[in-house]
């Protein structure tokens, strides 16, 4: 938590993650062109990654912390600080884990990953995009430790980040009907985007599709002159069943008497490591079925370990499952430590309790795989 790490700016925490993987006795620790962390434990057949990003957002107004965002206070069983949630308690106690196996010893043919990952709150997945097609990992399971309060999470919404572009024609404000006011076009869209969004889908676990207009950007030669450009930022969710093409087809069909595009955004950027990568910004919805063997491996190890049932649910945020899942269908759950309620909010804090249940969830989890 002292280790401040916005996107593209996690190199002390990056360093900080490796020391502790190689004190808790890893097998092999590296960094990985993009800046991902990457822990080894075993060489066995089957292979299970523990995912945990490293980087944080800011801290917003100090005037709304009743505690010092970067102190790392340990009190009153919560370790305070911006990250406790969101999400630098999952990698944590995912190395705790780590260091109880190589204690234990990894008897059941198995190789664990556990993955300290980069720039997920600038783009979800964009780290796992990279290792898969770079670094070749592909592991046959994988438990993603974003926040979860101690429940099995099994999927979320998806997300795309859309802009449409109007295109008017300026003349002198004076006479405004010589011209076309890209202005009132992009009004007209969003007023009928607003519509769209009362009829999208709704999935019975993950809930209903939305779109909203997040942005409304234009430009004319001057302020007595009709607009000639107008521009819509639009936040799409995802709910099972809607993908890319079925979100930019609905948008084209509100503008398709206009002079304008609807178009995805794309995401391109240099990590700290001074490497560029990116991706398109859609990313997949996913889910896995509540009967899933995943699932309900990961509902037996709570069981066996809490004496009681889990709650199993969902995010309402997005993750790095969007890849993991979405793109790349590699079984995926979440049991992670903290409350997501508190991810991005000020005062935010995770229970020690937390970090200790977690730890022992992953590591019997990677024990009786």
């Amino acid at each position: 938590i002292q280790k401040k790490s916005l996107s593209t700016q996690e190199k002390d925490a990056a360093d900080e993650l490796q020391r502790q993987m190689k004190e808790a006795g890893f097998d092999e620790v590296r960094i990985d062109k993009l800046g991902n962390v990457i822990g080894r434990i075993g060489d066995g057949k089957k292979i299970i990654a523990i995912d945990g990003h490293i980087d944080t957002v800011d801290m917003g107004n100090l005037d709304n912390w009743d505690f010092d965002p970067l102190g790392g206070e340990v009190k009153d069983g919560f370790v305070h600080g911006r990250g406790s949630v969101d999400q630098k308690g999952g990698p944590v106690a995912a190395v705790t884990a780590g260091k109880i196996l190589k204690e234990l010893g990894l008897t059941n043919n198995i190789t664990l990953y556990v993955t300290g990952t980069v720039m997920e709150e600038d783009c979800d997945g964009l780290c796992w995009k990279y290792l898969v097609e770079e670094e070749n990992l592909k592991p046959d399971a994988v438990i993603i430790t974003e926040p979860t309060n101690l429940n099995i999470y099994r999927g979320h919404r998806g997300r795309m980040e859309m802009n449409a572009e109007f295109f008017g024609v300026s003349s002198h404000g004076s006479a405004p009907e010589r011209g076309k006011n890209a202005i009132y076009m992009a009004s007209k869209a969003a007023l009928e985007i607003e519509k769209l969004h009362e009829r999208l889908d709704t999935d019975q676990f993950l809930g209903k599709g939305s779109i909203t207009v997040t942005e409304f950007v234009s430009n004319s030669p001057s302020l007595c002159a009709v607009s000639d450009y107008a521009k819509i930022h639009m936040d799409r969710r995802l709910t099972w069943g809607e993908d890319r093409e079925l979100a930019l087809s609905q948008v084209n069909e509100i503008i398709k008497d206009m002079n304008a595009k609807a178009f995805l955004l794309d995401y391109k950027t240099k990590a700290y490591t001074g490497f560029e990568y990116g991706m398109e910004k859609y990313y997949p919805t996913w889910k896995l079925e509540e009967d899933h063997p995943l699932v309900q491996k990961g509902v037996g190890v709570y069981k066996q370990l809490f004496d009681a049932d889990p709650k199993v649910d969902k995010w309402t945020f997005s993750t790095n499952g969007v890849t993991i899942n979405g793109y790349y269908n590699i079984p995926t759950i979440g049991f992670g430590p903290g409350n997501e309620v508190l991810a991005h909010a000020p005062n935010e804090k995770v229970p020690i309790e937390h970090l200790v249940k977690t730890s022992a969830f992953y590591a019997l989890f990677a024990l009786t795989y």
